[in-house]
Parts: structure tokens; C-alpha cells; sequence
């Protein structure tokens, strides 16, 4: 094992306190110290060296002082920034509670590293094209830039939960969240719909 990278990756364990809150890693702006080779997988596992982090623990604290810029993303410190590879974006949203009925209804998500995430207007859901299947990707905002994807299970939990609404003079299927309404697709693209 390279003594560099794993003096770095110590470093960073030992200079995070997880509170409740995850540090507030958007008012530092330490030096970039290079790259660690650390790659968030497409399925949302964490890797170090080619190999799986096994320790739940330390892929929560990783991910507390995970940051995004631009298109790149690092691990941060107060005193140090080392960047890291992301497949897709860095969360799964696993788990999917629904609060309350009707108008009042919000959709409450679990990420794989413990994040709970209310779906309202800062933390919006989008649906983006998946050329591979012709379906809809979806993800859920977590915060400071960073998103989460839906597993499949709960993309077909969302497609329940759905409804046609009228959305600026255009039928829109989408699913409804703190007052929201996040459209999915135009009503007529789903089979059937006439």
C-alpha cells in the first residue's frame, strides 16, 4: 500500500468530527493536495485502491466531507481537498417513507450513507433519459450539489404514487411532494393514457 495515500486518507478520518449535520464543507477552501484513488461506484459503493471500503462507518464519514466543484468532486478538510471519482452521483436513495396524504404528502428518503432527505423545493427530484432502457432515471437533491439516484425499486414505488397534472397548459405524469409537483414525462408518452 502506497504510505502517501494512506497517511491521506488517515489525515482525513481523523480531522472529521461527524456531528449530526455534515460539516459545513461548502466555507472551506483548503489547498488541493492531488488524488486519492477512491471511486464512488454506479452502484453506490465506495472503493479504495480497487477495493471495496467494507466499514459502513468510515464510507458515512467520507461522504460527510464530500464536496462538489463543477464537475469534480473531493474529499475536504478544513486544511486539505483531494479529489476522488464519481461514476454517476455519489448517493443512492434506498429507502422511501410517504408522511402524511393528499395536498399535505412528502416523500421522505433514506440514502445508502444514512441521509435523510425530505423531497420539497431544495430537494427536488429530477428524471433524466436512460438511452439504455428508453426509461427515466431518477435522483433526489441531498444537498450542496450533491444527488442521489433512485434505486429501481423505489423508481417503481414513484410511478405508483403518480398522477396526470396540468403543468404550465401541458399534461404532465409526475409525482407530487411537499406541495410540489415533479413531473416526469408528458402524459401522452405513457401507454394507454388516452
Amino acid at each position: 500500500m502506497n504510505q502517501g495515500r494512506s497517511a491521506g486518507l488517515d489525515t482525513l478520518a481523523a480531522a472529521v468530527v461527524r456531528g449530526r449535520e455534515p460539516p459545513p464543507v461548502q466555507l472551506w477552501n483548503p489547498p488541493f493536495c492531488g488524488d486519492l484513488d477512491i471511486r464512488i461506484a454506479f452502484d453506490g459503493s465506495w472503493h479504495y485502491l480497487g477495493t471495496p471500503i467494507g466499514r459502513p462507518a468510515l464510507v458515512r464519514l467520507f461522504a460527510s466531507v464530500l464536496k462538489r466543484e463543477g464537475e469534480r468532486y473531493f474529499l475536504v478538510t478544513p486544511v486539505e481537498k483531494v479529489g476522488i471519482k464519481v461514476d454517476d452521483v455519489p448517493f443512492l436513495a434506498v429507502a422511501l417513507e410517504v408522511e402524511g396524504e393528499g395536498p399535505g404528502r412528502t416523500l421522505v428518503f433514506r440514502t445508502n450513507v444514512d441521509d435523510i432527505v425530505r423531497c420539497d423545493a431544495e430537494h427536488p427530484l429530477r428524471f433524466e433519459p436512460e438511452a439504455a432502457t428508453q426509461g427515466l432515471r431518477p435522483y433526489l437533491h441531498v444537498r450542496r450539489e450533491l444527488w442521489a439516484r433512485l434505486t429501481r425499486a423505489l423508481y417503481f414505488d414513484l410511478v405508483a404514487l403518480g398522477e396526470i397534472r396540468e403543468v404550465e397548459g401541458k399534461r404532465q405524469f409526475g409525482v407530487a411532494s411537499a406541495g410540489l409537483f415533479f413531473a416526469m414525462t408528458p402524459a401522452e408518452a405513457l401507454a394507454g393514457s388516452r
